[in-house]
């Protein structure tokens, strides 16, 4: 009881603290944190795969960038797409792209799931960098944010930073209550169970590969939702969002902040953003720097930042005696 309560309790204190985080006037640390939440939606998405139903996806980022060029390609040149109708269209191709891989890829376990995942997403990347469709290597420019208006009504506008800013977190936050109930239903039970032991679930009934084909699509749905707001946060999109470093990228992000934790793998996304932010201005060999922090990480903190409460308390009940 007291563990739920202190776990309310951190959650309502760190939304106030991104709540607050516009009130500081600097844009740029706006833009910062929104990147970060944009990130934060992307490794919950990826870990609805990896860390509730097992099965590690490496061609995750095909559906973030599908999105982010599905709301490119609607835009207009010279005005403003509507919200209402770019967003529900990024995310239903994103889940209907996810579908239809899903019927491939899931055919397959282990590292053959893996190494097929990776190879439609790089057939992905190659479809919008060797044609014009994605507009080459240059990418394509959203020139205008979408507008929210409502039959002349306009509720709120994304190229103002802070309501920017405030429309990613209040996504944030519906993706998070979204997964939370999916995964406190039947089905996200289910989902628990194939990664737990997929054939007692089959001996029990379940049609395994259903279940998983529904996870699969609701995650590239849900990795649209961030490839949306990526495209509108920074006005242009290129392949190089949807190739396998972006895709490792999502994957080390839910590993940083623990699997099976939606929390943590947005702390794990601020964490990775951060150390790319910080070591990027300290040295030019920046990523050689992430990298052995990474692995340090890896190695030292086993369960990613999600378990270090548990350790600590372990360690600190390990101690008692010796001081008593």
């Amino acid at each position: 009881m007291t563990q739920n309560i202190s776990t309310r309790l951190t959650k309502i204190i760190a939304l106030m603290i991104l709540i607050a985080v516009p009130l500081s006037g600097v844009d740029f640390y706006t833009e910062l944190i929104g990147k970060v939440l944009i990130f934060g939606i992307f490794a919950m998405s990826l870990d609805l795969l990896v860390g509730f139903t097992g099965l590690v996806s490496f061609g995750h980022a095909a559906y973030f960038g599908i999105a982010a060029y599905t709301v490119a390609l609607l835009s207009p040149k010279y005005e403003a797409a509507s919200l209402w109708f770019t967003l529900p269209a990024a995310v239903i191709i994103s889940a209907l792209a996810a579908l239809i891989i899903g019927i491939f890829v899931l055919r397959t376990k282990g590292i053959y799931f893996i190494m097929v995942t990776l190879a439609f997403a790089q057939l992905a990347y190659f479809i919008f960098h060797d044609t014009p469709l994605g507009g080459g290597s240059d990418g394509i420019y959203v020139n205008f944010k979408p507008s929210a208006e409502i039959f002349g009504f306009v509720p709120f506008d994304l190229s103002e930073y802070s309501q920017m800013y405030y429309f990613i977190l209040v996504m944030l936050v519906l993706v998070y209550l979204f997964l939370d109930r999916l995964l406190a239903s039947p089905f996200g039970k289910v989902l628990v169970g194939i990664k737990s032991n997929e054939h007692r679930m089959q001996s029990l009934g379940y049609s395994t590969f259903q279940y998983k084909l529904a996870a699969f699509s609701i995650a590239g749905g849900l990795g649209g939702v961030a490839g949306y707001l990526y495209a509108v946060l920074f006005g242009f999109v290129t392949p190089e969002i949807m190739s396998w470093h972006m895709s490792g990228n999502v994957l080390l992000m839910v590993i940083l902040g623990g699997m099976g934790n939606l929390l943590a793998a947005v702390m794990g996304a601020f964490l990775f953003i951060l150390m790319q932010e910080t070591f990027s201005d300290i040295t030019k060999h920046w990523q050689l720097v992430m990298g052995i922090v990474i692995v340090a990480a890896v190695l030292f903190m086993p369960g990613g930042l999600a378990a270090l409460p548990g350790r600590l308390k372990n360690s600190l009940q390990k101690e008692k005696p010796k001081n008593g």
